[in-house]
């Protein structure tokens, strides 16, 4: 057999570049796995077993290369038809890898995730155009229902070179069409999250639009995506600027400490304010929030975590100052890798700056005068997940708010919703759920209000 030396030899800058690759997959192998991992974050764990596989076929094409060499060293030896042949197909496999890289305009390296995603649901009172409402409607109606794409995920991943002191840059935007009207011809495109991170080996700085740092964790659900699961009953979510400050310290190999404090920006207008006072009302303010957590793991798969966290800001308008106080409490472990048990909980006052539900400041009058009163509110939300197999999971959460009653003259005093979902791999990133949920909001002197919600969900995971 006639062997071609095209075949065999390679660029020295085609090795050069598979050296690299290896290098930058084992550094992103090397990193952390994520506190809090979600259905949506399995996007990354694909990526990176991508990256595994084009390791292990740098690997097999070095070592035939070098099985092909020690054969030409010997001339009254010819190469197999069988080595050519898996050389050849190893060659082809590593230029299919090749063409899912994404590079930037200053040549460093992108990932491309997010999910496309398609949500078929029906509601059991009038709530107009919204997938899935967070409180039941005071006046009720006929059912309502519809399709949308609008919680489809766009996101991107980058990394740059290490800088001073020996911190590594990375960052991520993620974005959807859950902006507009809610019309199909009307879904405006927005930013959800993002981070622009540098860490060092014990240390991290992060600047970018994320949840509170006092509420990391949420439910899994494909029904609930343009905003977070449970908002409003449990789940403080709202995506806000932000910057923290991380210090992580290992007490053992297998536990550690995490210190977390940061600046967050408030979103003051979802507190109720009355319209007289509407223009004086300053729209965001800064708040210092800080969480400590402690995490242990029993083996590679199992492990249990507790974080603690605060909140501080105060809210102003027409010269008032009204303080904003929140302390919580979250919580994960799967003791069983079959298991998973998840949470939070936390109590406080003025809290609807953070996605709380209802008003969260209230305004009385007394002989002329006017008195101002921070409602106070307490609640949280739980999540019990089963990992029947590889492809099937089974998920049942619930969370509540329950404001103060006698700090609000009117509105939502309880806020409830819980539901469970059946989520099946059709595929390693195709996923299909089946949810089902309910609502009940008790508003203060007008009783309990309802509101089904049921939903199909099917995401293309890339």
């Amino acid at each position: 057999m006639q062997i071609h030396n095209h075949t065999l030899r390679k660029p020295a800058w085609h090795c050069a570049g598979l050296i690299c690759l290896a290098v930058f997959s084992a550094n992103l192998a090397a990193q952390a796995p994520p506190e809090n991992p979600t259905a949506l974050e399995q996007i990354l764990q694909r990526l990176d077993r991508l990256e595994q596989q084009n390791r292990e076929l740098v690997a097999e094409v070095h070592a035939l290369r070098g099985e092909l060499a020690v054969t030409r060293s010997r001339p009254e030896a010819k190469p197999s038809q069988e080595v050519e042949e898996k050389l050849e197909i190893q060659d082809r496999r590593i230029e299919e890898q090749a063409q899912t890289k994404v590079e930037s305009s200053q040549h460093l390296p992108i990932r491309i995730t997010g999910m496309a995603l398609f949500n078929a649901f029906v509601n059991s009172r009038q709530t107009g155009s919204v997938e899935a409402p967070i409180f039941a409607p005071l006046q009720g109606g006929a059912f309502s229902g519809g399709a949308t794409l609008r919680q489809t995920i766009l996101g991107v991943e980058f990394r740059g070179p290490e800088m001073v002191g020996g911190g590594r840059i990375s960052g991520s935007l993620n974005m959807d069409f859950f902006g507009g009207s809610g019309e199909p011809y009307d879904s405006l495109f927005r930013i959800r999250t993002a981070a622009l991170r540098v860490d060092w080996k014990t240390t991290s700085i992060m600047f970018g639009q994320d949840k509170p740092l006092i509420a990391p964790r949420e439910p899994n659900s494909l029904a609930q995506v343009g905003i977070s699961p449970l908002s409003g009953a449990g789940n403080l979510w709202l995506w806000q600027p932000q910057a923290r400050v991380e210090q992580r310290i290992n007490l053992d190999s297998h536990t550690t400490l995490r210190a977390q404090v940061g600046i967050f920006q408030t979103r003051e207008d979802y507190g109720y304010v009355p319209p007289v006072y509407a223009s004086s009302l300053q729209d965001q303010r800064p708040a210092l929030q800080g969480r400590f957590s402690l995490s242990h793991s029993l083996d590679d798969e199992r492990r249990i975590e507790l974080g603690s966290g605060f909140h501080t800001s105060t809210s102003h308008f027409a010269g008032f100052t009204v303080p904003s106080r929140v302390f919580a409490l979250d919580w994960f472990a799967n003791p069983w890798r079959k298991l998973e048990f998840s949470g939070a909980f936390f109590r406080g006052e003025n809290l609807a700056n953070l996605g709380g539900i209802g008003q969260g400041i209230t305004i009385v009058k007394q002989s002329d005068e006017y008195y101002v009163i921070p409602v106070h509110a307490e609640g949280g939300w739980t999540q019990l997940s089963l990992i029947v197999t590889p492809r099937l999971s089974f998920n049942l959460f619930g969370g509540l708010q329950d404001n103060r009653n006698r700090d609000i003259l009117y509105g939502v005093a309880r806020n409830m919703s819980y539901a469970a979902n059946l989520m099946y791999r059709l595929a390693p990133n195709v996923m299909l759920s089946f949810e089902s949920g309910q609502v009940r909001t008790d508003y203060l002197n007008r009783g309990i209000r309802l509101n089904n919600h049921n939903d199909l969900g099917l995401a293309y995971l890339f």
